[in-house]
């Protein structure tokens, strides 16, 4: 008994001592989130929980310190954040402009009454490398380029061929179009899996957007999402405007019904998507969508008939965005390449379906929307050119 007893103790205790000794360090990012015209969403982990804040100077060939640089720290309801996770929103930005800056953590040992405690700090480089940088949307631009993948389910080296046909500087957005991972299980899964490779190749200087798949509603960590990509609204549905096009980005929710097995009673996507319809409802009456020359619907699950969340894309989605307008209409979720044509008993719109194993690269300037999609290697697969509406 008393072996036992101490092999256990050990197991608890030891553990806990490795942690309280580990050095504070960030653990993941910076990355860019919610990138607009006037402001980005900056977000990033530590190993321990801390406040945080932004340092930003803007490109104007000084030394990153050569004055005191305004710091916006990470704060709700009044309260500086006590987290592990890191958003700071920086808002009041020229547009069109470029920045550079650095992220900064302190531990919180404790908290006590009035009384805080501190650790050290933690925070990028400004020395040995250059500061890092975004640039801010620029309003009434003519043009725009984006790119998109999806279906990765966690292959690094897939991620990796496609992205690397992507030139950065001169693409204005990423959309990750659902199921990045097989299901979310940890924070450390969840970077591991794709976002440590897209903060090494462009996450943290170049903006990313995230529209969820069914595959990110699985697992215990499902439900955090949300705090790792957030949105300017809150919500994981929205629109965004760039250039001559307006997205409509969708969150389609799991594939099968919510009794299913599967779920163990925890999703309620039904209800969700009705809610997310009346929103869609109200969404494409805004002028950034109205006005706007080409209208582009971002969607992990097509409206393919055939599957429960698909007809709920068909019955709730697809006639609000018939009677909008809508022009084209990009997912994945199926593994292939498919070209759907417009659909009298449904969609008015062409729908491209991404296959896990390509990328999709697309130019809109005033003639018209231009949409590739490209294999692993490189090679072209298919091609969609889009008119202007008047």
């Amino acid at each position: 008994m008393t072996k036992k007893f101490f092999t256990l103790l050990y197991s608890v205790i030891f553990p806990v001592l490795l942690f309280a000794q580990e050095s504070f360090q960030i653990t993941h990012g910076p990355y860019l989130q919610a990138l607009d015209e006037a402001g980005v969403s900056i977000v990033w982990t530590t190993n321990k929980t801390a406040i945080s804040w932004v340092e930003l100077a803007p490109e104007d060939g000084s030394h990153f310190y050569r004055k005191e640089r305004p710091k916006y720290f990470a704060t709700q309801y009044g309260f500086k954040t006590k987290d592990t996770v890191h958003h700071v929103r920086l808002d009041g930005l020229q547009p069109g402009t470029s920045y550079r800056y650095r992220i900064f953590s302190q531990e919180v040992k404790s908290h006590e009454w009035v009384n805080v405690e501190y650790g050290r700090v933690a925070a990028t480089q400004v020395y040995r490398k250059d500061p890092l940088r975004f640039t801010t949307a620029a309003p009434n631009a003519k043009t725009t380029t984006f790119a998109m993948i999806n279906d990765i389910h966690a292959k690094n080296d897939v991620m990796k061929k496609l992205l690397s046909q992507v030139d950065f500087e001169k693409n204005d957005v990423v959309f990750f179009n659902g199921d990045m991972d097989n299901q979310f299980m940890s924070e450390k899964q969840t970077f591991e899996s794709f976002m440590d490779t897209a903060i090494e190749m462009f996450a943290s200087q170049y903006p990313m957007f995230y529209a969820r798949g069914n595959h990110e509603t699985r697992g215990p960590f499902a439900d955090k999402i949300a705090a790792y990509f957030p949105t300017k609204s809150g919500n994981l549905y929205y629109l965004l405007r760039r250039g001559p096009v307006c997205f409509v980005v969708l969150d389609s929710g799991e594939d099968k019904p919510d009794s299913d097995i599967e779920y163990s009673g925890i999703v309620n996507f039904d209800e969700y998507r009705t809610k997310q319809a009346e929103w869609l409802k109200e969404a494409l009456k805004q002028s950034e969508y109205v006005n706007a020359p080409y209208k582009v619907v971002i969607c992990h699950m097509p409206p393919m008939e055939g599957w429960h969340g698909a007809d709920e894309v068909i019955e709730k989605f697809v006639p609000l965005l018939n009677a909008a307008g809508a022009q084209i209409m990009l997912s994945g979720h199926l593994h292939r390449h498919i070209n759907v044509p417009p659909n009298s008993k449904s969609h008015a719109f062409p729908v491209l379906v991404n296959s896990n194993t390509s990328i999709v690269k697309a130019k809109a300037d005033e003639k018209q929307l231009q949409i590739e999609v490209f294999d692993q290697e490189g090679k072209k697969v298919d091609s969609i050119y889009i008119q202007p509406q008047r």
